[in-house]
Parts: C-alpha cells; structure tokens; sequence
C-alpha cells in the first residue's frame, strides 16, 4: 500500500534506494515481483528506491533474504538519516506509525502528539529542559506537523484515542490555547476513521493506571505497542505483552464516555473557559 507522510528525501535516504534498486535489478526482478516475494506492494518499493520512505526493518530484513543475503542492506539501513525533530527512541515508532492501519492511542499527561494544535505543540517545546533554541523548536514542530498528516492521508487507518479528562481541565498554555486545543480536538473527530474519547476525572474503576500507552497494527497485521516515559521509550514487540496491553485498552474503551458524550464533555469544558 501506498504510504503517506513519508520523511523528506535525504542523500541518505537515496543511497539506500539505490542499494535496493541495483540489488533488485541485479537478480532481475521487477518492483512488483519484489514486493509480492516481500510481503509489500510495489508503491513501498518505489517509495523506497526514490528515497521518500524510511525503511521499515521489516522491509530491510525481507529484502535482504531475497536480494542475496549479503548483509549489505542490513549495514546500508544503519546509515540511513535519521529524521530531524524525532528523538533517537522514537525513531522506529514513528516508522511503523507511518504505514498502521491501526493504531490506538491512551494518553494521561498531555494531549497526544497526533493531536496536538500548533499552539499547545508550541508551548511545551517552549517549555521543555533542557531548554530548546529557536530552530530546535522549529524542527520539533515540523517533524509533529508531518506526523500530524497521518491522521488526514490515510481515511483507511483506524485511529482511537483516549485521553483523560484533567489534560484538558489543566489549561496547559492558558485560556486560549486550550481553547484552541478542543477546538482541534472537535474538528479532527469529525473524520470518520478517528475516535476521540474523554476519560472522566471521576471513574471508580480505570484499566489505564499504569499510564500512557500506543497500540498499532501492520499491514501485516502485527501488533507492537510503545510506551513512554520520562526520558526514553519502550518499544513492545513481544505478542503475550502486546495482548496484556491490548487487553487494557479494550477495557478502558468500557470505562470512557461515549463519542457523544466526549464531544458533548469538549464543548462544555470550552464554554468554561
């Protein structure tokens, strides 16, 4: 499948490319063909030949099988740019986000990066410590405001979210910027292939206490989950605790408001401001 929100092209990128197209062509192999024996469609392929996409590891390790097995894909993807505005730790997350067809999202500190408004992204890279300079702010915003662009070029990936109602009621930025926050918020829950959930403040039982956590699927239908801390992540691949997490979530889409109620819930906490 065709993959949006691809990273800008770099000579790195290209390189790699044109690693995997001279390999390709070597055992004389179209991109389809390739792509059939690899497990994607011919359109990845061709993004990654032209240095649009980042190669996922799953892709580098199928096509390394089928193009000799040398290892010179494996050391050729170590050299890859890595993209500018992402932490190191997140780097092979916002890969595999980039082409899900699920993903699932519970967020207890602060409204989740795919949501954010220009404003309160602002705010907290204002804010971060170490502080940030000028530029390193504006790289932040970029690399977010492309990720951002998963959730309006690919309406076949099912996007869930649960946030928790005190993010909100915190006004992380003032007044304004909350409001401009669940105006946002409102506006992307209209597409059909996103829903946004509020987690009542007052909820006797909440399946989420162990804190934020992301689930997706890939296209071939594996799940990995990622959860966040201070200063690094965890990338989960293991399936039994990929359930456990998946399991949570589940509970907690019981224990939410109901999409009505969550956007009737955004509207009366913006008429309070």
């Amino acid at each position: 499948m065709a993959v949006s929100g691809e990273p800008e092209s770099s000579d790195s990128l290209r390189t790699f490319g044109a690693v995997v197209q001279g390999l390709r062509e070597h055992h004389g192999l179209s991109r389809e063909e390739l792509g059939d024996v690899v497990g994607f469609s011919k359109h990845t392929v061709a993004s990654v030949e032209l240095g649009r996409r980042m190669p996922d590891e799953e892709f580098v390790e199928a096509a390394e099988l089928v193009l000799g097995n040398t290892g010179a894909l494996r050391r050729a993807a170590g050299f890859v740019e890595r993209q500018a505005g992402l932490a190191d730790w997140f780097q092979r997350w916002a890969r595999l986000e980039q082409s899900a067809i699920t993903l699932y999202v519970y967020e207890s500190r602060m409204i989740h990066g795919l949501l954010q408004a220009e404003a309160y992204a602002r705010h907290l890279f204002t804010g971060q410590l170490p502080p940030l300079d000028d530029e390193q702010i504006e790289a932040n915003w970029a690399a977010r405001a492309k990720r951002q662009r998963l959730l309006r070029e690919r309406p076949n990936t099912n996007f869930g979210f649960i946030l928790e109602e005190h993010v909100l009621r915190r006004r992380t930025g003032g007044a304004e910027v909350t409001r401009q926050s669940i105006d946002h918020l409102l506006e992307i829950g209209e597409l059909r292939n996103i829903d946004i959930l509020i987690m009542p403040t007052v909820r006797e039982s909440h399946a989420g206490l162990d804190g934020p956590m992301q689930l997706l699927e890939t296209p071939q239908h594996k799940w990995f989950a990622y959860c966040e801390g201070q200063r690094g992540g965890l990338l989960v691949s293991d399936p039994e605790e990929a359930s456990i997490l998946h399991m949570r979530y589940a509970r907690m889409l019981a224990q939410a408001l109901r999409p009505d109620e969550s956007r009737s819930l955004l509207r009366q906490m913006r008429g309070d401001l």
